[in-house]
């Protein structure tokens, strides 16, 4: 049987319609040997990043499109052809979402012809004029001139008894427009066993239950990926339907990869590239930091990070941090840049970090490095009751085309999946809201939690709530707005994604998360808002105002004996980053003294230091009661300060380079891995290069096994 390429498919991210994962999708059409796929979400491109990435390792051809929403109640499904047709769908969509409410969508007929340039339409379909009651003639003809060759009409079955006549009104019209035929199936699953789920989801959209559902309800599970076998049997009468869909795929040949995203460069009146302005500030601000004679030791380090930021082309992303800072020190709005950043000495000459990288030495390609090639992260903390006016700064800057914030993803977890699932199924809500407090965020719904909230797990519609209620985990639910993520483009931001209203008025938030511009290589700026900076300038200015005592951030005495005397009793309530029932227990245990104390205290009460057995032993020698050794001589500059034991990132970082002979971008690499363990399972690639070759060079097993332990 010859194959066939599935053009119309749903992922979740058609939020409460899809019921698979976009990368379910695409595993199983390779596992059904089809040679690609079209991911056709409604009214958006949510997931096709998701997609992507998984067809890039499977070596699918992931063909992107939507199904798009007209402002007559009927839809089409557009699927890109290249890059020109792809920002043609993007400006399209956006245009839909902006005059919108929230989760709404609609487009003019008018305007999907005037964005048809590099698109493939496929007109057909329950939802489509074409094969409804409607005299669809004028609207046929527009879309003829509009797409030319680029349209087909979409012959759409699911073995139901009212297609017989919609197929006939659209074989009977098709030749009239001259549209050649193309055959389809709309899926919204990749496997017939979610068809319970998708009925599930579809009762959630209209808040009403499975069994009130009617019409609204898929009327059988023929919304599957099939198999070529199975589609080649639906379509038996039609062959030439069926290649038309291979010839349809290999017209697109637009792949996500093409998107060569540049960040917006500064505007520089004198003729000055972006990076020529960044070394010139950046040295400016060296010797503000240093005095006139710069440590040899910084210029090495400060010329190293500007040739790999030149190399990259990141000038552009530094200015604008730097920009951002000086509006913020203008106006006397307090911010500080956190993360990563705080190991470039390019950051803390600029302005925006306020640790010397240097001095503490730290690991610039934790920040930025050759071999990772991404974009770098710089998180600016801001304090949270003025953060308003530095956003607003942002789009009065670079105007709404070019600037709108990152989404976030509200996802089902138990409580919110016991609750929605629950009351679709006509289930109490009085006992689903006692089942929703037996359950953590993150935990997955068992047996035994459910009969501790008076459901029988043994009863088949309470094992079937069970079963539901775990298969919805981490299913997309909504969007939400990122707490402070900006995509700034050189070129018109909705012409790389599309861009919606946000819930928050004066917000506009693309259709991508964070993990989906890193997966891009994307630029994201980040401006968080901060309650600690908020009761800092508060204290700041009060000390001003009735003790004529004037500090700034960079003046704050940093070894203040009467404050770590508080620190130690753990009198640390409503202090930022020491205030939680962990740090305050560890406070009088540690009994910090200096700053450095205080970075080791925040650090040790995490999973990694306390899984790999590394606390106590720390604890032991901070008091004296156990003697500091080094597992090997050349590990003494790395443990050194903190006696022997690794408990930071940094150190395991360093560690792999000199014990496991990692480059610094591998071993950077190694510490996102170390993140993304439990998510990705890359670590185990690690295990036997870091292992082996501490102990060939003499560390005991033991400890290089218990390094791994820590990091993972």
């Amino acid at each position: 049987m010859s194959s066939y390429v599935p053009l119309w498919c749903k992922s979740n991210f058609s939020f409460l319609e899809g019921a698979s994962h976009p990368d379910e999708l695409v595993e199983e059409a390779q596992r059904l040997g089809l040679s690609a796929l079209a991911l056709t979400d409604r009214d958006g491109l949510y997931g096709v990043v998701r997609a992507h990435v998984k067809a890039r390792e499977l070596g699918l051809h992931l063909i992107v499109g939507s199904q798009v929403t007209v402002t007559d109640g009927s839809a089409i499904v557009l699927l890109v052809q290249d890059r020109t047709g792809y920002a043609n769908l993007c400006r399209l969509i956006t245009v839909g979402r902006r005059r919108s409410p929230k989760g709404k969508s609609a487009v003019g007929w008018d305007e999907i012809c005037r964005h048809a340039s590099g698109l493939i339409a496929l007109w057909g379909g329950e939802l489509s004029l074409i094969v409804s009651e409607t005299d669809c003639e004028e609207v046929a003809g527009d879309l003829r001139d509009a797409f030319d060759d680029r349209i087909y009409a979409m012959v759409a079955r699911h073995r139901r008894a009212e297609e017989a006549a919609q197929e006939k009104r659209l074989r009977r019209r098709a030749p009239c427009y001259g549209f050649p035929l193309a055959a389809a199936t709309e899926v919204l699953y990749h496997t017939p066993a979610r068809r319970s789920l998708q009925d599930v989801l579809t009762a959630i959209r209209h808040g009403v239950t499975v069994a009130t559902a009617g019409r609204r309800l898929k009327p059988n599970a023929e919304h599957d990926l099939k198999s070529p076998f199975a589609f080649g049997a639906l379509f038996s009468d039609d062959p030439s339907a069926v290649a038309r869909t291979t010839e349809i795929a290999e017209r697109c040949v637009f792949s996500l990869a093409e998107i060569r995203y540049r960040y917006p460069s500064e505007q520089l009146p004198d003729g000055t590239t972006s990076a020529e302005r960044l070394r010139r500030l950046t040295f400016e601000g060296a010797r503000h930091r240093y005095g006139e004679s710069v440590p040899p030791e910084v210029m090495r380090q400060l010329e190293k990070e500007l040739k790999l930021i030149e190399a990259l082309d990141y000038p552009g992303y530094f200015l604008t941090m730097w920009e951002i800072v000086k509006f913020c020190r203008a106006r006397g709005v307090l911010c500080q840049g956190r993360g990563s950043a705080a190991n470039s000495a390019v950051c803390y000459c600029l302005g925006i970090t306020a640790i010397d990288p240097v001095r503490m030495d730290l690991l610039f390609e934790r920040f930025i490095s050759q071999e990772r090639a991404e974009p770098p992260d710089i998180d600016l903390d801001i304090q949270h009751n003025r953060r308003e006016e530095v956003i607003q700064h942002v789009y009065e800057k670079y105007g709404r085309e070019r600037a709108a914030m990152t989404a976030n993803v509200i996802r089902y977890r138990a409580r919110s999946a016991a609750r929605d699932v629950g009351k679709a199924l006509g289930l109490a809500e009085t006992s689903l809201d006692r089942l929703a407090k037996f359950l953590s965020h993150h935990e997955e719904m068992t047996p035994l939690a459910l009969r501790d909230a008076g459901f029988d797990p043994e009863a088949p519609i309470h094992g079937h709530f069970l079963k539901l209620a775990r298969e919805i985990l981490d299913f997309p639910r909504h969007l939400s707005i990122h707490p402070g993520g900006f995509l700034l483009g050189h070129e018109p931001v909705h012409d790389i994604v599309p861009i919606e209203n946000a819930t928050m008025p004066g917000r506009t938030v693309i259709q991508w998360d964070k993990q989906d511009l890193e997966d891009l290589g994307l630029f994201k700026v980040d401006l968080l808002g901060l309650g600690g900076l908020t009761q800092l300038d508060l204290c700041l200015r009060l000390l001003k105002e009735h003790r004529n005592i004037d500090l700034s951030m960079a003046t704050i005495p940093p070894e203040d004996p009467e404050t770590f005397k508080m620190i130690c009793r753990a009198d640390t309530v409503g202090v930022f980053q020491i205030e939680s029932r962990a740090q305050m227990a560890m406070l009088p245990r540690l009994r910090p003294k200096s700053f450095y104390d205080l970075v080791i205290e925040i650090s040790i009460v995490r999973p990694g230091p306390i899984t790999g057995g590394m606390v106590h032993p720390y604890l032991r020698r901070r008091r004296g009661e156990e003697a500091v050794d080094y597992p090997h001589p050349t590990l003494i500059p790395v443990l050194e300060k903190t006696l022997g034991v690794p408990l930071f990132q940094e150190q395991v970082m360093k560690l792999a380079v000199i014990a496991a002979d990692y480059t610094p971008g591998e071993a950077d690499q190694l510490r996102r891995d170390m993140a993304a363990w439990q998510r990705t399972g890359r670590m185990e690639r690690h295990r036997e290069r870091l292992l082996s070759r501490m102990r060939a060079k003499g560390i005991a097993p033991e400890f290089a096994e218990r390094v791994f332990q820590q990091i993972k």
